[in-house]
């Protein structure tokens, strides 16, 4: 047979008080009026006893079953933005709730089902997250539940939690610049040009804004624009390659994230060419690689701990604003940039 649940009122029986006086203590009331010594039989008893309040009966009675929903596309089985969801459970954790994590690879029937399954679990809220920063369609849903975008945005759900991608392209170009690069800086993996009518984020918009409102307040201009659609490692290599082929005064490099970057410190080793003395390389994202390349990559950093943080905490909030909050993006200095050579 199993052991008998244990119940306020067998705490209460224990502490020599009435079931509303430990309730009260329990729930942490600090207008119980009771002597510090009634708060400490309570709580010694429920310790003795092995007392674990009874969610289900809480949530009735106040209507909130201290659980989140978290959907996401495919951040859970993704190593690089799994600290999204490391963010929102230590926020979660920290406001004693419990987070709920659901994943849908992205298919809109899976989407409608994870909803559905949380919705049934009565949670206090949903925020729905994604790997890539995106506008995200979301099946609908009561207007009565509170939402929260994680990195990314919906028009029917205002609230949004985004990476601030114009100051961090700004802050790329400035890591440069100040330095003293002013001249031969190749911009990998984008081109005004060949880009002009397609259409990637709004947040990478953000980014490529931020980076050319910097280059323009500095006066300064690109030499080269290297566009490729998949910012990966292999098209960091090609167009790098290609480009060193062809320009013998490329100084620096700003490429659009750390996959294209790993790719552009082989090209440069392959033409005979270090990381920095002879060509500085700066990027974004602080994927988990920047840190193994050698020298380490200086790159500007997705901040996905303190936006699954602020996600949770905006979720809480009944006084939060709609709109984008921007949380700003670090920049993790290591060792690929120097002043131009001579």
């Amino acid at each position: 047979m199993p052991n008998k649940r244990v119940t306020l009122a067998d705490v209460a029986r224990r502490a020599g008080l009435s079931t509303a006086a430990a309730s009260m203590i329990l729930n942490g009331r600090t207008d119980t009026r009771l002597s510090a010594e009634a708060h400490a039989r309570v709580n010694d008893a429920a310790a003795e006893l092995g007392y674990r309040p009874n969610v289900a009966a809480r949530g009735l009675r106040t209507r909130k079953t201290l659980t989140i929903g978290f959907i996401s596309d495919v951040v859970a089985t993704t190593r690089f933005a799994s600290g999204l969801i490391q963010g929102a459970l230590d926020a979660a954790r920290k406001a004693g709730h419990v987070l709920l994590v659901l994943e849908t690879g992205g298919d809109p029937a899976r989407e409608s089902e994870a909803i559905a399954a949380v919705l049934d679990r009565q949670v206090d809220g949903i925020i729905f997250g994604v790997m890539r920063a995106r506008e995200l369609f979301v099946p609908d849903i009561p207007q009565a539940t509170n939402v929260v975008m994680l990195n990314a945005s919906n028009k029917k759900h205002p609230v949004s939690v985004l990476p601030d991608e114009l100051s961090g392209g700004r802050a790329a170009v400035a890591l440069l610049a100040d330095a003293g690069h002013r001249n031969g800086i190749a911009l990998i993996g984008h081109n005004e040009e060949v880009e002009k009518n397609l259409f990637r984020s709004a947040t990478v918009g953000q980014r490529i804004a931020g980076i050319r409102a910097e280059m323009a307040e500095r006066g300064l201009r690109f030499a080269a624009e290297e566009s490729c659609w998949d910012w990966e490692p292999h098209h960091g290599y090609d167009v790098t390659r290609a480009l060193l082929k062809d320009r013998g005064d490329i100084r620096a490099l700003l490429c659009m994230n750390d996959r294209l970057a790993f790719g552009a410190y082989q090209a440069l080793a392959d033409h005979g060419l270090s990381v920095p003395h002879d060509v500085s390389v700066v990027s974004f994202d602080n994927d988990e690689l920047a840190s193994y390349l050698r020298p380490g990559l200086t790159t500007v950093a997705l901040p996905h701990e303190a936006m699954g943080r602020s996600s949770v905490e905006l979720l809480l909030d009944h006084d939060r604003r709609p709109g984008h909050h921007l949380i700003p993006m670090p920049v993790i200095e290591r060792g690929s940039i120097l002043p131009p050579a001579g």
